[in-house]
């Protein structure tokens, strides 16, 4: 099954993200990278690559990010793990978690975890 890997600025955000990937895909293999090792707000370096490591297979890892900082280290580490299959998604983070954990559980492999989280870029909420 691909892992995901939620990497925000706040651990309380990464975990309500994955609170909610949990209750439509429980058997989701997600770990978390939410702020500083102090509770605080900011981008760890070895959070992340600890949450890579705990769910890392062969199938691979997606890596789902908020914005600045969280973008920037992850493409660092992606960078540096070349020989890890890793791929950064670009999608809102809630939406785009649900569904690629729905997606990973389903047995889809990295390629279709990423393109469904992407297309939720599209979704409108409202329409007008």
């Amino acid at each position: 099954m691909v892992g995901l890997v939620i990497v925000t600025h706040s651990a309380a955000l990464a975990h309500g993200v994955v609170e909610t990937c949990r209750m439509m895909a429980k058997d989701v293999c997600i770990a978390t990278a939410g702020g500083l090792e102090d509770g605080s707000l900011g981008t760890s370096y070895e959070r992340i690559v600890r949450a890579i490591n705990s769910v890392y297979c062969e199938d691979g890892v997606a890596i789902l990010m908020d914005a600045g900082s969280a973008i920037l280290t992850v493409e660092t580490i992606a960078d540096e793990m070349e020989d890890r299959v890793l791929r950064l998604v670009d999608c809102p983070l809630v939406e785009g978690s649900i569904v690629a954990a729905v997606a990973a559980v389903c047995g889809a492999d990295l390629d279709e975890v990423v393109r469904c989280a992407e297309e939720t870029r599209r979704v409108k909420k409202i329409a007008n």
